[in-house]
């Protein structure tokens, strides 16, 4: 059995993404209600009361919106770090506390047969994290809600089978929409959110790593479009020597359900 990878949902209204093998599956981050995540998860194959652990990225809403109820209901464990189960406030509180698992950031565990390492990731959080997951001998990436690429991150996802990157906004749609400046500022700083071109860039250096399957996730409804996102990195690929949907393949994840499920 290989590793099986589906964003369900994928936007600032929530997120959630699929992973499993055979004997371990694993949600990265629960943004929407718990009865909308546990149908899209049925769609795919997945089953809510056979999820071994739900890994949490930050505290946003959109990443933690049904983590007690699909905890309560499942009585599936809530791995986050410390910072983040704080910043949680009242969702971290109706948890029960024997389902609540804190991990410490740039240290790897096991849940089930899946190696799971938290790495730390610049964005306007408690403290931030993307994930690499590693499974019969494939690696999975998630990573999103980050204000740039260092060198670091990049270095984390090196060799991914597949990965969902933050493609958040059209630097052009943002500075000429109606959000207020502070918030225009505030995505366009090194703790918001990742741009086509950065996406585009970042996408690069790693299919030169090896990455070879990309999502592109975490769209703004306002300041994006699906065909921009796509256009935007697909020509990067291509000024780059790669040929997208051959040497690389890059999807748009979905806003409101599940995008294609690969297994790799």
């Amino acid at each position: 059995m290989k590793l099986t990878f589906c964003p369900l949902f994928s936007g600032s209204s929530g997120n959630s993404t699929y992973i499993a093998t055979e004997k371990t599956a694993l949600l990265v981050d629960a943004g929407m209600s718990a009865r909308t995540i546990a149908k899209a998860l049925r769609m795919v194959g997945g089953d809510p009361a056979a999820l071994s652990g739900i890994l949490i990225t930050h505290e946003h809403s959109d990443h933690v919106r049904g983590i007690a109820q699909l905890c309560k209901q499942f009585a599936v464990p809530i791995y986050a770090n410390r910072a983040t189960f704080e910043a949680m406030g009242e969702t971290a509180r109706l948890l029960p506390t024997n389902l609540a698992r804190v991990f410490e950031t740039g240290h790897e565990f096991y849940i089930g047969e899946i190696a799971v390492r938290p790495f730390a990731t610049p964005h306007d959080a408690a403290q931030s994290v993307g994930y690499a997951l590693f499974a019969r001998g494939r690696k999975a990436c998630v990573m999103t809600d980050i204000g740039y690429m260092p060198k670091a991150l990049l270095e984390e996802a090196a060799g991914a089978d597949v990965m969902l990157i933050e493609s958040n906004h059209d630097v052009a749609l943002l500075r000429e929409g109606k959000y207020p400046a502070a918030l225009k500022q505030r995505i366009l700083s090194r703790r918001g959110h990742l741009s086509n071109p950065d996406a585009g860039a970042a996408v690069c250096a790693l299919a030169h790593t090896g990455v070879r399957r990309f999502y592109l996730g975490h769209l703004s409804r306002e300041n994006n479009r699906e065909e921009l996102a796509l256009n935007t990195v697909c020509t990067a690929l291509e000024n780059n020597g790669f040929r997208p949907g051959h040497d690389v393949g890059v999807t748009v994840a979905h806003r409101d359900g599940p995008t294609e499920l690969v297994r790799v």
